[in-house]
């Protein structure tokens, strides 16, 4: 195999083709702290994408509760197990081996996906799951791992659950696009998004078996496979609502809890990201380094990240976003003044925001985090379109509207 640079891991690794860049990178962010399951973002999705005969148990995109549920049921303690027992006992990382920009979550020193494969009847280690694992996309939903009689405080709960934000990761190193022997699969030049060309699947599901997040799905009516699409016509501007500029997907669009930032990143021919410090997703990633990816370990290199839940055991956490947890929860836990103003951004507008910029605004109280007294701003955040033009402005402290006393309540 071919030797890529993945910044996630820190190192070189094994991937079927030379790389996996694009000029730009379909991206997001979810704030797990945020999030209600709602399912209104599942719902969105299924509605737009996977209504019809065939596509029953689809759920491109799917909120699932921690640690107990999964969809498809036990995707990832599968694919962990199986790395396990193929590399026992080195499936670790070296913390210490950091660099900003080509390593900032250390160096892993275990074997991903690609490594742990034969390489001559499998590209990718992977497992198909069997059909009635797919039956239940809500399984486990609001299951905790105890309910203590007392209550519980930070920084750890004694008993705990969250929720799983989940879309296909449009990863950097698609493990279906390099499992697939009839190359039916590919990543889109001009925004990273990776797509299943159904004219040349064959339905041999290798990229059911190869993809760690398990989000390639086999339609029987049809017999190919399909997956999220990124809303790619969304995201190339040819929705008329927005007059022919990027616009974010249904899932991140549908989003009541403001959970969801959705972007475009500038990307190098190693799959690296540009440096663009005054793009949200850039910030928050590899500046704050508060948003982190959903097991890089696998070696794919996904480009949803998530700002990890600060109530759950951090081994738990650390398995499952990597080494730079700690770090991650203790600045959302404590936000500078940016980092606050940028989370504002979060669902402010349908379009997709390529740059921002922070008004200073006046002291507003302040307030004590963690034995640390810190004074509050009401900043004013302003984001940015492709054009350069403003197309959201929002503030730190949220407007408090009181409804007249003389209008009638509607009580139905």
């Amino acid at each position: 195999m071919p030797k890529v640079y993945n910044w996630h891991l820190g190192r070189e690794m094994d991937y079927r083709f030379a790389g996996g860049p694009a000029k730009r990178q379909f991206a997001a962010v979810f704030n797990i702290n945020r999030c209600i399951a709602c399912q209104t973002c599942t719902m969105a999705c299924k509605s737009t994408w996977t209504f019809s005969p065939g596509q029953e148990l689809m759920w491109w995109n799917n909120v699932e509760t921690k640690p107990y549920g999964g969809y498809p049921q036990h995707w990832d303690v599968n694919i962990l197990e199986m790395q396990e027992k193929a590399n026992p006992g080195g499936q670790v990382w070296n913390a210490t081996q950091k660099d900003p920009r080509t390593a900032p979550y250390g160096t892993f020193e275990g074997k991903t996906i690609f490594e742990t494969a034969d390489q001559i009847n499998n590209m990718v280690t992977g497992y198909i799951p069997p059909e009635e694992d797919w039956k239940a996309p809500n399984i486990f939903e609001d299951t905790a791992t105890n309910y203590p009689k007392q209550g519980v405080e930070l920084p750890e709960h004694s008993g705990w659950f969250f929720y799983l934000q989940r879309l296909c990761n449009h990863c950097t190193y698609p493990a279906c696009l390099a499992a697939c022997p009839r190359n039916a699969i590919y990543k889109r030049e001009e925004d990273g998004i990776v797509l299943i060309d159904e004219g040349r699947c064959r339905g041999y599901r290798k990229c059911v078996e190869a993809c760690p997040y398990k989000k390639s799905m086999y339609r029987p009516s049809t017999r190919t496979s399909e997956k999220c699409i990124g809303c790619y016509p969304r995201v190339e501007g040819s929705d008329p609502l927005t007059n022919g500029l990027p616009m974010e997907t249904r899932c991140m669009a549908g989003c009541i809890g403001k959970i969801r930032l959705q972007g475009l990143i500038q990307a190098g021919a190693d799959g690296q990201w540009i440096e663009d410090r005054q793009n949200p997703l850039y910030y928050l990633v590899q500046v704050e380094k508060v948003a982190l990816p959903l097991y890089p370990q696998f070696g794919t290199q996904p480009n949803i990240y998530y700002i990890p839940p600060r109530w759950v055991p951090r081994d738990y956490l650390r398995q499952m976003f990597g080494p730079g947890v700690d770090d991650a929860i203790a600045k959302y836990t404590n936000p500078s003044r940016e980092l606050l103003a940028v989370l504002q951004l979060f669902r402010a507008t349908q379009e997709i925001i390529f740059s921002y910029k922070v008004e200073p605004g006046p002291k507003t109280s302040e307030i004590t985090v963690a034995g640390v007294k810190r004074e509050i701003y009401n900043d004013t955040v302003i984001g940015y379109d492709s054009n350069g033009k403003e197309i959201v402005r929002v503030h730190v402290d949220e407007p408090l509207i009181e409804r007249p006393a003389q209008v009638t309540m509607n009580t139905i």
